[in-house]
């Protein structure tokens, strides 16, 4: 097994945009950050996990993105061996590309919840290939390798959910542990500081302190050795428990709108 280090690979990492960035590898099982190459505190991440010749894009993007996702994958892999694309949800940062990678692979699997599904189909009017992760919670690689679907609803969409990859045991968390800087690092190291950064984003954007409580309950029992967020920066294994700890107590939204209403 080739793990990397997250750690030390986040004291090491200078931000190179002529080159994808491998996250883990285990034999044929590879993680990527693509990344999007903008100087905003607001930026985004892309992901693939490639399976020997298979690959899925973890929220792909928005539309000014595209030519350069195209370009890091194919650095990789052929684009049209891209089988599949994650919809963490249904935002225009996260979503707007997939009917761009649907052009290049028609039978790409576009996966979301079907709330998400619903949505989609104001990006593309023409039909594309779609599973619902209430139908199909999981998705299995030619090799055998597995990625789960859990549910993370009103974090912030109705029909959010996030991704576990069991051989590497990342957690795809989409807008959940997102953060808000521009002094931005790939890898965060100290997570008292980066508190700050989750504030920024969390406290307008998660609708309750119910909705993080209930997706904590749900993960709660998952070995994580990285949460690899859709904005900020990748949180590595050692502050996994705080990083569970901060959302289970997170006041946000509604509670803070509406402090009188229990």
């Amino acid at each position: 097994m080739n793990e990397i280090d997250l750690k030390e690979f986040g004291r090491m990492f200078r931000e190179d945009f002529d080159l994808p960035t491998v996250l883990f590898q285990d034999g044929g099982h590879r993680i990527y950050w693509l990344g999007v190459p903008e100087a905003t505190a607001f930026r985004c991440n892309t992901y693939l996990i490639v399976d020997n010749d298979e690959a899925i894009l973890i929220d792909p993007g928005g539309t000014g993105h595209f030519e350069f996702i195209q370009r890091r994958v194919a650095q990789i892999l052929p684009p049209e061996r891209v089988v599949a694309q994650v919809l963490s949800h249904q935002d225009p940062d996260v979503a707007a590309s997939f009917p761009l990678w649907v052009d290049i692979n028609p039978y790409i699997k576009v996966i979301a919840s079907g709330r998400t599904l619903t949505l989609l189909s104001y990006f593309r009017d023409l039909p594309f290939d779609s599973i619902n992760i209430y139908d199909h919670p999981e998705f299995r690689f030619t090799s055998g390798k597995v990625i789960h679907f859990i549910p993370s609803p009103f974090l912030h969409a109705p029909g959010a959910f996030t991704t576990y990859d069991v051989a590497s045991k990342f957690l795809f968390s989409g807008d959940i542990w997102a953060a808000v800087d521009m002094e931005w690092t790939l890898i965060m190291d100290d997570f008292t500081r980066h508190e700050m950064k989750l504030n920024l984003f969390h406290l307008d954007y998660m609708s309750c302190n119910k909705a993080a409580r209930g997706y904590v309950n749900r993960i709660r029992e998952l070995e994580i050795h990285a949460i690899v967020p859709q904005h900020g920066s990748i949180i590595p294994g050692e502050f996994i428990s705080q990083a569970l700890d901060y959302l289970e107590r997170l006041n946000c939204g509604l509670d803070i709108i509406y402090p009188d209403l229990r």
